[in-house]
C-alpha cells in the first residue's frame, strides 16, 4: 500500500484549486484502471485523502461515485473495497465492448484516420513485451481499446468506456499468468492498426469481433481456474 499511496501523493498536484470529488474519482479510477489497487484492496479514507490532500467528505463522496461505476463497493463496518468481479460480471463486461468498440470502428467513415494515439499505445504494449513487463502490456492494451474507442469523437462513448476498461484491469489482476493472455494480443493490435491505415475498417472489424471473442474466451478460463468459479447459467 505504501508504494500505492506515493503515487497517489504525485497525483495530488492534478487538484489544483478546485478540488472536487468528481477530480478524485477520475484519479482513483485511473489507478484502478492501471493496476495499482489490485481486487480486494481496502481503501484507508486517512491514508488516500492524506495522500491526496482533500476531505474525508470529498473522498467520501468520490468512494460514493466509484460504488455506482462498481468499481468499488462498501461493506458494512469493514470500509471501502476494490470490487471483485464475478465470472457474469466479467462476460458482460466484453459484451458492452463488442458493442460498443465494433460500432465505433463500423462507423468511422472514409480514411484516413488520425492514428497517432493508437499507434502509439500499440507501441507501448511492444516496448513493454520486450521490457518482459506483462502488467505493462495489459496496461498498453487497455490504453489501445481506449484510443480505439476515441476515434468516434465522442464524449459521452469515453466517458461510458471509461468505467468499463477500469473494470476490466480488475479481470486481469486474477489472470494468474498474463504473458499467456496478452502475448497474442499485441500482433493482432497491429494487426487491426494497419487495416486502419489502409483504410479498410471492415477488415479491422472483423479482426476486432474475433479478437474480442477470443480474449473473453481466455479470461473467462483464466477466471474460472483462478476461483472456481461457474459461468452464470
Amino acid at each position: 500500500m505504501a508504494e500505492q499511496l506515493a503515487g497517489l501523493a504525485d497525483d495530488r498536484a492534478l487538484l489544483g484549486r478546485t478540488s472536487t470529488a468528481e477530480r478524485v474519482s477520475d484519479i482513483l479510477r485511473s489507478r484502478v484502471a492501471d493496476g495499482y489497487f489490485p481486487p480486494g484492496t481496502r481503501l484507508s479514507e486517512d491514508s488516500i485523502g492524506g495522500a491526496l490532500g482533500v476531505s474525508r467528505n470529498t473522498l467520501r463522496e468520490a468512494f460514493r461515485l466509484l460504488t455506482h461505476e462498481r468499481l468499488l463497493v462498501h461493506e458494512l463496518n469493514r470500509g471501502v473495497f476494490v470490487r471483485v468481479l464475478t465470472v457474469e460480471d466479467v462476460e458482460d463486461i466484453y459484451r458492452t465492448r463488442a458493442l460498443v468498440e465494433c460500432a465505433v470502428v463500423r462507423g468511422l467513415g472514409e480514411a484516413p484516420y488520425p492514428l497517432r494515439r493508437l499507434c502509439d499505445a500499440v507501441t507501448e504494449g511492444e516496448t513493454a513485451a520486450a521490457e518482459d513487463d506483462w502488467k505493462a502490456v495489459g496496461t498498453a492494451n487497455i490504453h489501445f481499446h481506449q484510443e480505439l474507442v476515441a476515434l468516434a469523437r465522442s464524449a459521452r462513448t469515453d466517458e461510458l468506456m471509461r468505467s468499463v476498461f477500469a473494470e476490466l484491469r480488475l479481470a486481469f489482476h486474477l489472470v494468474d499468468d498474463p504473458r499467456r493472455l496478452h502475448e497474442p494480443y499485441l500482433t493482432r493490435n497491429r494487426e487491426i492498426l494497419g487495416e486502419l491505415e489502409a483504410g479498410e475498417r471492415g477488415a479491422a472489424e472483423g479482426l476486432l469481433e474475433r479478437y474480442l471473442a477470443d480474449s473473453l474466451e481466455r479470461v473467462v478460463e483464466a477466471y474460472r481456474r483462478r476461483t472456481g468459479e461457474n459461468s452464470a447459467p
